[in-house]
């Protein structure tokens, strides 16, 4: 029976930890970190406001947080 409680302790927890709001700045770096592995030489990601965000093209937004109050958007720069 405690591991019956257990397991349903460690899934409710494991469940509020998934949907916890990610922060912009940790999202950023994760994008950065796959561009860079794609070797791509220069680029822009820049996090700005939903409403900010309505003005831009949707293939820009790479990501959302804050509770989807803001979004990350990326630009490959031109060499």
């Amino acid at each position: 029976m405690k591991r019956i409680g257990l397991a349903i302790l460690c899934s409710a927890l494991a469940t509020s930890v998934m949907a916890a709001p990610k922060d912009c700045e940790e999202l950023r770096k994760e994008i950065e970190i796959k561009i860079q592995a794609k070797a791509i030489p220069s680029y822009t990601l820049e996090i700005i406001t939903a409403e900010e965000a309505k003005q831009h093209d949707v293939a820009m937004i790479v990501g959302s947080c804050e509770n989807g109050t803001k979004r990350i958007i990326y630009q490959k720069n031109d060499s």
